[in-house]
């Protein structure tokens, strides 16, 4: 449990869940689904002394996801905050993960059980740090510059998007592969001419291939140098498969955003087939479960590059996350459009060479303005302690 010097508890008086939703014209396309519009669940929780902390949760998949984790975060979650005082916000995260275990277990949902949990751990680091007048990567003991990449390339005209990114200071690029292998090697094969040999460029596939089709095409890709190949399988697969491809693949392999639980990481890292960790805080974890994985990943030498793909207020906490934990790496920042991300992040993503300093302001360093994204809201719940 990260200490936080000067702090005294805080008992929450309100708990309030928004939920929206931003069209957006070109779909964002992964080998396992599309997003036709841009969804961001956030959390805002208030203490009885009027401070305040913002926490976002992961809610891309189902398309009807938003709707039902904004309802189990203020229905199942939420209560268990209110009405008693808390002493540090990994107490909060562990009584969470306690209390609510065996409803993840009865309804079937330990991940969305998870990411509710996850969400109301970031707003509470958020408040704690705001209490402290400090900004989290402080906080935390890191620095405040980030690398970071741009992501979420899709599989159509992929350069065009790369190339407005380069133009806002991004200098990383990660594709999105797993649309068949001549469709995937023109891809990145543009890219590699586009940028040439010296720019780190990734490969992602979202679980899309077999082992025996993951071997083969990471022997494919590996001529034009990608940095790493992400998820080339699902993630449930044994250990033993993935330390298999691991040794077949000439490209080193990431992965770790569907894993959940310390429990989970300890044995990825252990297993050795994952040469660079993914967390997602907003999936599972926050920064009470995310920051201890990460330096356990920088400490067996591994590279830590959480993932993040939503929202402002998560895109910020990413960017914390790897800040606090530091170690080479990049966080991820989604190249699409979404304005639920430049509303609520503010400018905080304005990288000059491919690198982020985060903001002095407390906290996150960001407040998400709800005003100019009111078009976009669709739900709005609330508790409230009694």
């Amino acid at each position: 449990m990260h200490p936080l010097p000067g702090s005294t508890p805080f008992q929450l008086a309100k708990i309030e869940t928004l939920v929206f939703r931003a069209p957006i014209e070109q779909p964002v396309q992964t080998s396992f689904g599309i997003m036709l519009d841009r969804p961001a669940v956030l959390v805002r929780v208030e203490d009885t002394g009027g401070a305040h902390g913002w926490g976002e949760v992961w809610c891309n998949f189902p398309a009807v996801g938003a709707e039902h984790r904004a309802r189990v975060l203020d229905s199942c979650a939420a209560p268990l905050l209110l009405g008693r005082a808390w002493d540090h916000p990994t107490q909060a995260f562990e009584e969470l993960t306690r209390r609510l275990r065996v409803l993840a277990i009865q309804t079937g949902e330990p991940g969305t059980v998870a990411q509710a949990i996850a969400a109301l751990d970031i707003a509470l680091w958020d408040l704690a740090a705001r209490r402290l007048k400090q900004p989290l990567w402080r906080l935390l003991g890191g620095g405040r510059q980030v690398g970071v990449y741009a992501s979420g390339l899709n599989p159509t005209q992929p350069g065009e998007l790369a190339a407005a990114k380069h133009a806002e200071g991004y200098r990383a690029f990660k594709l999105k592969v797993g649309f068949g292998a001549a469709r995937d090697m023109a891809n990145l094969a543009a890219l590699r001419d586009q940028f040439g040999t010296d720019t780190p460029l990734m490969v992602d596939a979202n679980q899309a291939w077999t082992p025996e089709e993951a071997a083969d095409m990471s022997r494919r890709l590996a001529d034009l140098n990608p940095l790493w190949l992400e998820e080339p399988i699902p993630a449930d697969h044994d250990h033993g498969d993935w330390r298999r491809l691991a040794a077949a693949s000439p490209i080193p392999l990431a992965g770790g955003e569907n894993l959940r639980g310390h429990a989970a990481f300890d044995a990825a890292i252990a297993a050795g087939a994952l040469a660079v960790i993914q967390p997602d805080l907003g999936k599972w974890g926050g920064f009470s479960g995310c920051v201890s994985v990460g330096r356990r990943a920088v400490q067996q030498g591994r590279i830590f590059c959480p993932h993040w793909l939503g929202g402002g207020i998560g895109q910020a906490a990413s960017l914390q996350l790897k800040a606090a934990v530091g170690g080479p790496g990049y966080a991820e920042v989604d190249a699409n459009p979404n304005p639920l991300r430049d509303l609520f992040a503010g400018d905080c993503l304005r990288p000059r060479e491919g690198v982020v300093s985060l903001p002095e302001a407390p906290g996150l360093g960001v407040e998400p303005d709800i005003e100019a994204a009111r078009g976009y809201l669709v739900s709005r719940l609330s508790q409230s302690a009694t």
